[in-house]
């Protein structure tokens, strides 16, 4: 989402005082912030409000914040408090760790030292299994969420971002908001393609840090997500020795079978993965029990290794039962035919999975009298302009113009089927110009005035704040929309005022809360030019 993150610099949240910006991504921005009730630094996470209307990610929220906060671990960030603040934006305070995290250390130092590396991941390792006791999976193992506290080589590690984790019990993918929980870089297959997951898929990112610690590097290097998530599902990473060759062959056998493709391939738990690690490159023998053998989807890709552990790179062709010569060029006839299929299948798994399974064609708003300024939207979606007082841009025209056009009164009896059956229609861009807008207002005014101007009631549940639209100043705010005679329908609202010659100009991406798009609204707005 598109927001000053810096905007709260100064100002109390929650009972605490913001004082810095620590960090920051696409689900929420972490603050250094003061507790001033006990007197104490606190990390002070806030999450895109956006997330805050899906109610069941709310709950979910919480009550796992607050598990992980029951849990007393040395290496598990502790936290002080997860609630939700009186306009329902949702926020974790955790202590405050002065140091550098783990993605900022092999930024500023290379490559981790081997007896570094295995003291670091042994303490996450401990972390992991823990919240796997308590069937919490922590599903976003990356550097940034490892922090590392004291001096090397024996750092004190403590892990966080425990604050959007998943039962063990659920499906992976998406939230409701439809945003990604997890990172691809360091994504587990069976993640990416929405199976049940369970903490294995935390060894597997665990993995992928380790990888990266040592060498430097990724496991998989490529120059888009769409990219990265086909080698997590069908490449094999380059050797760890081919990168550092005074690590021993057995470490590259350990990282294979915790990076297998199938999590019942890799070790029982994440702790076993790091003593083997520790074993590997101390030059100890290391005796990887076999795992038991996988059955593979026939349409899913895969590159695993040989159930017979410790595996080896492929080092050339390898060598195949004598059959006699019409059923071995048969066999292999299907065998080249169920590879492509299956990489032809995995092709469009990703494609799917990294677009939202949805199109992602685009054109131009032209602008109009009511809307005077262009930007660009999804293909699929029909622009409507009502003469001179607003437009509208949307899947469903007919129904959206006519609930814009009947104003304070409007009846949402023909939406609100769309809203909760067909959630995906249930979203466009609104435009109108109007001269009781303002770029100063608070939230009470601009509340008052959309409350005029709009088909319901406006609830807003983040304060204005600066912003752009384009190249253009605006105050950007969120919400929802009530109907107001029922008040069980309701649409999320990102809206803008945006300053321009005359009159204000009212963007707004409206969207059912269980179906609003990120990239749909960041585009929009990005795009977006006055005329």
């Amino acid at each position: 989402m598109h927001v000053n993150e810096r905007a709260l610099i100064g100002q109390e949240v929650a009972g605490y005082y913001i004082q810095d910006v620590v960090g920051k991504g696409g689900m929420a921005v972490v603050y250094l912030a003061l507790d001033p009730r006990l007197s104490r630094k606190v990390a002070l996470k806030i999450l895109n409000p956006v997330l805050s209307v899906d109610d069941r990610f709310r709950r979910r929220f919480i009550l796992e914040s607050r598990t992980v906060a029951s849990i007393e671990h040395p290496n598990i960030i502790p936290i002080y408090e997860a609630s939700a603040d009186p306009e329902g934006v949702l926020y974790i305070a955790m202590r405050y760790v002065e140091g550098l995290d783990l993605r900022r250390y092999i930024l500023e130092h290379g490559p981790l030292p081997p007896p570094i590396a295995t003291n670091i991941f042994a303490q996450v390792a401990a972390a992991l299994d823990t919240a796997h006791a308590h069937d919490l999976i922590h599903r976003d193992v990356k550097p940034a969420n490892i922090l590392l506290a004291g001096q090397a080589p024996s750092q004190h590690v403590y892990l966080t971002d425990f604050g959007i984790t998943k039962h063990r019990t659920s499906i992976s993918g998406l939230t409701q908001t439809d945003q990604f929980i997890g990172t691809p870089r360091y994504m587990a297959p069976e993640q990416i393609n929405k199976e049940t997951i369970d903490g294995r898929c935390d060894q597997y990112a665990m993995a992928c840090v380790v990888y990266e610690a040592l060498t430097g590097r990724l496991p998989f290097e490529r120059d888009n997500d769409i990219g990265m998530l086909w080698a997590h599902l069908a490449e094999a990473p380059m050797p760890l020795s081919q990168l550092r060759p005074e690590l021993p062959p057995a470490v590259d056998a350990v990282m294979m079978r915790a990076l297998a493709k199938a999590p019942e391939q890799r070790f029982p738990d994440c702790a076993t993965f790091a003593g083997a690690l520790r074993e590997a490159i101390s030059g100890a023998p290391v005796t990887l029990q076999q795992p038991p053998p996988t059955v593979q989807p026939s349409m899913q890709p895969t590159m695993q290794p040989s159930p017979s552990l410790p595996p080896s790179p492929p080092t050339g062709p390898r060598t195949r039962p004598s059959v006699p010569g019409g059923r071995r060029g048969l066999s292999r006839t299907w065998l080249v035919l169920a590879s492509v299929i299956a990489a032809l299948a995995a092709v469009v798994l990703v494609l799917m999975v990294a677009l939202g399974g949805r199109g992602q064609e685009w054109t131009a708003f032209k602008g109009s009298a009511a809307a005077p300024l262009t930007f660009e939207h999804p293909a699929d979606w029909t622009a409507r302009s009502h003469l001179d007082l607003f437009a509208v841009v949307t899947p469903r025209p007919e129904e959206f113009e006519a609930l814009f056009l009947a104003g304070a009164d409007a009846d949402w009896t023909a939406v609100a089927p769309i809203i909760s059956g067909e959630p995906e229609s249930a979203s466009g861009v609104y435009v109108q110009v109007s001269d009781t807008l303002d770029l100063n207002a608070d939230a009470e005014h601009l509340k008052a005035t959309l409350d005029a101007i709009l088909p319901g009631e406006v609830e807003i549940t983040r304060k204005p704040v600066e912003d752009r639209v384009g190249t253009s100043r605006a105050k950007l705010f969120e919400g929802t929309m009530l109907d107001r005679k029922g008040r069980a329908t309701r649409l999320s609202v990102i809206g803008y005022v945006v300053e321009r010659p005359g009159k204000p100009l009212l963007l707004l991406y409206y969207c059912a809360p269980a179906a609003c798009r990120q990239d749909v609204q960041k585009r929009v707005v990005e795009s977006a030019r006055l005329l």
